[in-house]
C-alpha cells in the first residue's frame, strides 16, 4: 500500500475510538520487569512495532539485536544489556545509525560498561562486551539532548552496587518523560529522590520488586483525534477509550493545547469525551515537555488559520526524520508555512502569501515517520488529502487507519 486517499465526512463525526496503548509506558515497564528477571506482569502492552521489537529482543538469545527504527528500544536496551553484563551487538536502520547515542555510552562507560563503536564514534552500531562496576556512583549528562538517555540510566540504577546520582546539566527537555520513568520505577519498588532545582536524581541501590503494571492508552495517539474534532463540523463528538485524568504521560498536555482550537475534554468511566467549544484567537506553546505533539498541532493550526507560535521543538530535528524540515515542506501543500522566527528557538505557523491552487488532493510525503502520517490525516475533515506510505503508522499505532475509517473516507 503506497498511499491512502482520505475524504471528508458528510456531516459531524461521532465515534468511539479504542486507542492504542502507550508505547512509552510499555517500553519502560518491559525494561523494569526484565530487571526483576521477568517475575512481574505487564498488562495492556502496546501493539506498536517499537514495543513488539522490545519484547522480541528481550527474549532473544541472538548476539545481534536489530532495533529497526525504534529509538527508545535502542537507548533502553543499550543500558539494559550493559548493566546485565551481556555481550551484544546493537544496530538498526540506516536512519537509526545516524541518531546519536554518544552521551549515553560515555555515561555507561563511566559506570563500568565495555562498549565500542563498530563504525562512527557516537553512533550505532555498537558492541557491548560486558560490565565491570567501576565504583562510580555519579554521572553528569546533558538534559537538553534526549530524555531517553536519562531514562535509560535511571532504570538500571537500582541494580548498580552503589546506586546512582544523575546530575542534569543545562536545560532539561522532555521532563514529563523522565517523571514517567521515575513513577514507573517507584511502582516496582525503586527509591528515587528528585531535586529539580539542583537538577539531580538519586536512586538507591535496591532490587526492583516484581509486581503488576497496567499500561494506559497513548496520549500521543489521542492527539490526532483531538485534531479531528478541532477540524470537524459543529456537533462532532468522539470518545477515546483507556485514558486517565491523572496520567504519567506528558502528552496529556494535548487537553490544554487543543482547548485553544475549540476542543473540550470530559473524562468518563471509559476514557475521555471530546466535544466542540469556541476556539481562541491564537496559541503560544512551549513543547519542551511534549515534543511529539508539535506536528499534530502545527497541522491543526494551518488548517484552522489560528496563529500558533511554537518553542521547544529543537529535538524534532533528530527524530525519525528532521521533523521541522518535514513540516516546513508539507505545510506548504496546505497553504501554510512553518517560519523560523528565532534560530532553533521560536517558530510560527503562518498562511502563505500566495495559496497554491490544487487540481487534486495534495499528496503528503511521510518521510518514513509515523507521526507525519497521523498528524496530517485530520486534514481530511476539511478537504481530500493523500497520505503516502501510510504503513509507517505501525511504529506506534498499527490500527490507526482502521479507526480513522469511523470518521472519514479511506481508500
Amino acid at each position: 500500500m503506497t498511499s491512502l486517499r482520505l475524504t471528508p465526512p458528510e456531516g459531524p463525526v461521532r465515534a468511539t475510538i479504542p486507542l492504542a496503548s502507550s508505547k512509552s509506558e510499555s517500553n519502560r515497564a518491559l525494561i523494569i520487569n526484565a530487571l526483576t528477571q521477568f517475575k512481574g506482569e505487564v498488562q495492556n502492552l502496546a501493539t506498536a512495532r517499537d514495543t513488539q521489537t522490545m519484547i522480541r529482543l528481550l527474549a532473544s538469545t541472538d548476539e545481534v539485536a536489530d532495533v529497526l527504527d525504534a529509538g527508545t528500544t535502542m537507548r533502553f536496551l543499550t543500558a539494559y544489556f550493559a548493566a546485565t553484563g551481556q555481550q551484544k551487538t546493537l544496530t538498526g536502520t540506516p536512519r537509526m545509525c545516524e541518531r546519536p547515542i554518544g552521551l549515553l555510552v560515555e555515561a555507561l562507560r563511566t559506570l563500568g560498561a565495555d562498549i565500542t563503536y563498530l563504525q562512527k564514534d557516537g553512533y550505532p552500531p555498537l558492541r557491548i562486551n560486558g560490565f565491570t562496576p567501576s565504583g562510580a556512583d555519579r554521572v553528569a549528562i546533558r538534559g537538553d539532548v534526549s530524555s531517553q538517555y536519562i531514562s535509560a540510566l535511571l532504570m538500571i540504577a537500582p541494580t548498580l552496587p552503589t546506586g546512582l546520582t544523575i546530575e542534569l546539566t543545562g536545560e532539561v527537555g522532555s521532563r514529563p518523560y523522565i517523571e514517567m520513568t521515575i513513577e514507573q520505577m517507584r511502582h516496582f519498588g525503586a527509591s528515587v529522590q528528585t531535586d529539580w532545582e539542583a537538577q539531580t536524581l538519586t536512586v538507591a541501590p535496591q532490587p526492583y520488586t516484581p509486581t503488576t503494571f497496567a499500561v494506559e492508552s497513548d496520549w500521543s495517539g489521542a492527539s490526532y483525534w483531538y485534531s479531528v474534532v478541532a477540524l470537524a463540523e459543529e456537533g462532532s463528538e468522539l470518545e477515546l477509550l483507556g485514558l486517565k485524568a491523572h496520567s504519567l504521560q506528558g502528552d496529556s498536555a494535548i487537553q490544554t493545547i487543543m482547548r485553544a482550537f475549540g476542543v473540550e475534554s470530559t473524562f468518563t468511566e471509559r476514557g475521555v469525551r471530546l466535544t466542540k467549544i469556541p476556539a481562541q484567537e491564537s496559541l503560544t506553546w512551549d513543547y519542551t515537555g511534549c515534543p511529539d505533539l508539535a506536528q499534530t498541532v502545527a497541522v491543526c493550526a494551518a488548517m484552522t488559520g489560528i496563529p500558533h507560535t511554537l518553542t521547544g521543538i529543537e529535538s524534532l530535528k533528530i527524530k525519525e526524520t528532521d521533523r521541522v524540515l518535514a513540516l516546513q515542506n508539507e505545510l506548504q501543500k496546505l497553504g501554510a508555512e512553518l517560519v523560523e522566527v528565532e534560530p532553533n528557538t521560536r517558530y510560527e505557523v503562518r498562511p502563505l502569501s500566495a495559496v497554491p491552487a490544487f487540481s487534486s488532493a495534495p499528496s503528503i510525503h511521510t518521510y518514513d515517520d509515523h507521526r507525519m502520517a497521523m498528524a496530517f490525516a485530520p486534514v481530511a475533515m476539511r478537504r481530500a488529502v493523500v497520505i503516502e506510505e501510510p504503513g509507517v503508522v505501525a511504529k506506534s499505532y498499527p490500527s490507526f487507519w482502521d479507526d480513522f475509517r469511523q470518521v472519514a473516507g479511506v481508500e
